[in-house]
């Protein structure tokens, strides 16, 4: 383990006032360290719980290779993965667990990745995480669509599942250990998304959480660095399996209306927010909920257990993110039994059909679009029936909207 030096400050982005800010890894300073790690005992800080952070990489198999960073604040531990786009493997809290068993047991390395396999879903190759982003020039399903060449001329695109940014590794990652009051800890990490004669996109990405809290944040920031408007989509592909998920869990949100994505979905649209245990051949429902917003702007979407002693809660500004997809795939354990909730600019059909329901937003030539995500683990019957009041009160009496055919 490479010792830590606590009078370096080599971060790329300039913190406020930092009691540590270490670079992880830079592309731009050619550096990167393999293994490395703070805690309370190393540099004091004042708060009474034990905090620590800790890289080192991994090795064997399709994860040889893949970089992994531990934050623990002393309640919350959550492992982000900067070779995958700087997704968010799983976060951990007493006997509550963000994340699921996916068939896929590595964090497969993009090297290994061939997105264009299966007809376009080679990207389930590597989809394990809890958390990881759909984008950044298109994020939804596999499908044919248009752009124009080096030679100006329009040609046929074959887009691939759910984008490319999930498996681009991060040029620049950092750690910033911030004194406070209250203390905080950040891990930031840039994704690039560029080409020649294409999307010249960034994603700077901050990650964090106070000690002790049971709340984190992610806050990114896509960038169009081309001369030209450039189409981009974002989707937050949150998963969910036990102990969340289970026969009589419950998604709670305060949404306007609920369509189905599909025939498949329409099939069961009264019972959307409803959830059973393993069904083996299921197939999976997909519905897209326009969430409603409080007087700060903030939607707020949850999911329950079946006792209510246990849950998680996303809110995030609608305006940012005016769509979320529930994906229901309650299929046998081993072939992954899991519930996605998926804040998005939106929704997850191929990019001709979300452009022509003008759901594909543009950036101008330099403009950054912000984005954040406020997640809370609960852990008694008192903080779930508090965050479910929260739902509750955004929603106040007005109905939800059910349709009962497909999304157009």
């Amino acid at each position: 383990m490479e010792s830590t030096d606590l009078k370096k400050q080599t971060c790329v982005l300039p913190p406020g006032n930092p009691a540590l800010c270490q670079s992880l890894t830079s592309a731009a300073n050619r550096t990167h360290l393999t293994s490395w790690a703070v805690s309370q005992r190393e540099l004091p800080l004042a708060t009474a719980f034990a905090w620590s952070v800790k890289k080192y990489t991994l090795c064997g198999g399709r994860q040889a290779g893949v970089d992994v960073i531990e934050l623990d604040n002393g309640r919350l531990r959550l492992v982000v993965v900067p070779t995958r786009g700087m997704s968010i493997l799983r976060v951990d809290s007493g006997d509550v667990r963000l994340g699921w068993d996916s068939p896929v047991k590595e964090a497969v390395h993009p090297q290994f990745i061939r997105l264009d396999s299966r007809g376009g879903l080679g990207w389930l190759e590597g989809f394990n995480e809890w958390l990881v982003r759909c984008g950044l020039e298109w994020a939804g399903h596999p499908g044919k669509d248009q752009f124009r060449n080096n030679l100006g001329e329009q040609v046929e695109l074959d887009l691939t599942l759910h984008g490319k940014i999930g498996n681009i590794p991060a040029s620049e990652v950092e750690v910033v250990i911030e004194a406070g009051p209250p203390p905080r800890i950040v891990v930031r990490g840039l994704v690039e998304e560029r080409m020649f004669y294409g999307p010249k996109l960034s994603l700077w990405t901050s990650i964090s959480m106070e000690m002790g809290s049971n709340t984190f944040r992610v806050e990114d920031a896509v960038t169009n660095h081309g001369a030209h408007d450039q189409e981009f989509q974002i989707i937050y592909h949150a998963n969910f399996g036990p102990p969340l998920l289970g026969a009589g869990s419950q998604f709670l949100g305060a949404v306007e209306r609920v369509t189905p994505f599909n025939a498949r979905a329409a099939e069961q649209v009264a019972d959307f927010a409803g959830y059973t245990g393993p069904q083996p051949g299921f197939i999976e429902q997909v519905y897209c909920l326009h969430p409603l917003a409080d007087a700060a702007g903030q939607g707020r979407i949850m999911l329950q257990n079946a006792v209510g002693d246990r849950a998680v809660s996303m809110a995030f500004p609608v305006a940012q993110l005016p769509c979320v997809t529930l994906w229901k795939n309650l299929a046998a354990e081993a072939e992954g039994y899991v519930t996605g909730l998926e804040p998005g600019t939106g929704f997850p059909a191929t990019r001709r059909r979300e452009r022509a329901a003008g759901r594909v937003p543009k950036l101008q030539p330099g403009e950054t679009r912000h984005f954040a995500l406020a997640v809370a683990i609960h852990a008694n019957r008192a903080e779930v029936a508090a965050a479910a009041e929260q739902v509750r009160a955004i929603q106040g009496d007005r109905p939800v909207v059910l349709d009962f055919q497909p999304l157009a």
